[in-house]
């Protein structure tokens, strides 16, 4: 039996798929302690796990700062998530020297479960509740302005507030430090190697078991006439415009339609409603998929990987990078169409295309059936009680970063170079013009030298 901590930030989206595998690590004799929100206790209550409050440590928000936390603003979340950090310290300190925990169990953005693993010098494991991003995966988000500027104005904040946390014995260089995990990081991802983006540029400290979900129910798509369901997740949901064009898309379609509308949503906002369409603030979403011909979804991770568990074809609707790189992941493999025009008439057409042409429905069967065949569970769990894992794998990423540095030491010099020799033998405004278009050309041409030094390492051993 080992004791065995459990760290989550507040959010449905990374603390569900943690439930299921503190269910078997319990099952199994294990003492676990889940360290998370009273919102979620009666959850991780009925996995038999210790359930252990840490809402009075939440940071007080103002409700500018509450807005930017809505819209998921990565730079507002990392500040809070460094002050909570800061105002657990003493508790957490006090938790670790009187649990002794052997392994700690963290999300990989819950700062406080990995700044006091490492701290402790207490074997951790991430548990990554979307794909594992590096280098190469990352390329896979589609960023929108508003989120660029948020990233670019948000760097000096961040900076200032990580340096909070060198008094207190917390040595961090950088943000990404914190939540990007590299090839040496004992990682539990709950998608398969098949879905996820850039496999074989992770090392074997990865573990790709496949969603983390209780139900054992199957697909089972037998309904009289085809049932769409809609959900645009638990965080940015605040959208009766849409919920409205969905309604007036589907009204008159000889179709069954589910609207998971989240809390925010006053049902009253929908107006009345045909019998052909159902609304709810929240439903079993699972059950709900299991019968699903279709399903409109925002493409966070846990509901394409639900729909796809569940042999569902998708519309797909992201709102943030992340998401994005969800919904292509989900679009190369056949089993969803981008819902690009969201008018009325864009919707009825997105839908109509999934539910007239079988290939997406087949598509999504087959990562049905590659889902299925994961660990699960069952492997995280193994995952965590063997931890920390050793590894010989070749990593890719680090055997690439060696030319790259090489490149990005080389091309400034020699762009420098050459522009000074123009000026001092040619023309001034020569030199000026060509140290401007190299200046300009440099990050094209390093993306083609990072891509061809990953190719370049996966032929040479192997990597599949």
């Amino acid at each position: 039996m080992k004791n065995i901590m459990f760290f989550c930030i507040p959010a449905h989206g990374h603390t569900n798929p943690m439930l299921p595998v503190a269910a078997e690590l319990v099952k199994r004799g294990n003492h676990v302690r889940f360290y998370s929100f009273d919102e979620f206790e009666e959850k991780i209550k009925k996995t038999g796990a210790e359930y252990v409050s840490c809402s009075e440590y939440l940071s007080e928000v103002s409700e500018e700062e509450m807005a930017r936390l809505m819209q998921v603003s990565n730079t507002e979340m990392t500040i809070q998530d460094i002050r909570t950090t800061l105002k657990m310290n003493d508790f957490l300190e006090a938790e670790f020297k009187s649990f002794q925990p052997d392994v700690v169990y963290t999300d990989a953005v819950c700062f406080w479960g990995k700044l006091n693993a490492w701290n402790h010098h207490v074997p951790m494991v991430c548990s990554t509740s979307t794909f594992a991003f590096n280098q190469m995966s990352s390329k896979y988000m589609k960023h929108s302005g508003a989120e660029i500027k948020d990233m670019l104005t948000g760097l000096p904040k961040i900076s200032k507030e990580l340096k909070t946390l060198r008094p207190y014995g917390y040595e961090v260089k950088s943000a990404l430090q914190l939540v990007q995990n590299d090839n040496q990081t004992d990682t539990n991802v709950y998608t398969s190697r098949r879905f996820q983006p850039f496999a074989e540029s992770f090392t074997g400290h990865y573990n790709f078991v496949g969603p983390s979900v209780f139900s054992e129910l199957k697909p089972q798509k037998e309904n009289a006439r085809p049932l769409i369901y809609i959900s645009l997740g638990t965080v940015i949901n605040d959208r009766p415009d849409f919920y409205q064009k969905c309604i007036a898309a589907f009204r008159d379609m000889d179709v069954d339609v589910i609207i998971s509308r989240g809390q925010y949503v006053d049902a009253k906002k929908l107006g009345d409603l045909p019998d052909n369409i159902q609304t709810f603030e929240r439903v079993d979403q699972l059950e709900v998929l299991s019968k699903a011909d279709a399903f409109i979804t925002h493409c966070g991770m846990n509901s394409v990987s639900e729909s796809l568990y569940m042999a569902t074809p998708m519309a797909l609707y992201p709102q943030t990078g992340e998401q994005f790189a969800v919904a292509r992941r989900a679009e190369e493999v056949g089993a969803g169409i981008p819902l690009t025009d969201d008018s009325v008439e864009g919707i009825k057409k997105t839908v109509t295309a999934i539910l007239n042409d079988k290939k997406y429905a087949e598509a999504a069967k087959v990562c049905s059936d590659d889902f299925r065949s994961c660990s699960g569970a069952k492997g995280a769990a193994d995952f965590i009680e063997n931890a920390p894992h050793t590894c010989d794998d070749v990593d890719p990423i680090g055997e690439m970063n060696k030319v790259n540095r090489v490149w990005q030491i080389a091309f400034p010099i020699f762009a420098t170079a050459a522009a000074i020799t123009l000026v001092l033998t040619v023309s001034v405004w020569l030199g000026i013009a060509v140290g401007l278009g190299l200046g300009v050309f440099s990050y094209p041409l390093s993306m083609r030298v990072q891509k061809w030094r990953y190719n370049a390492v996966v032929k040479k051993h192997k990597l599949k």
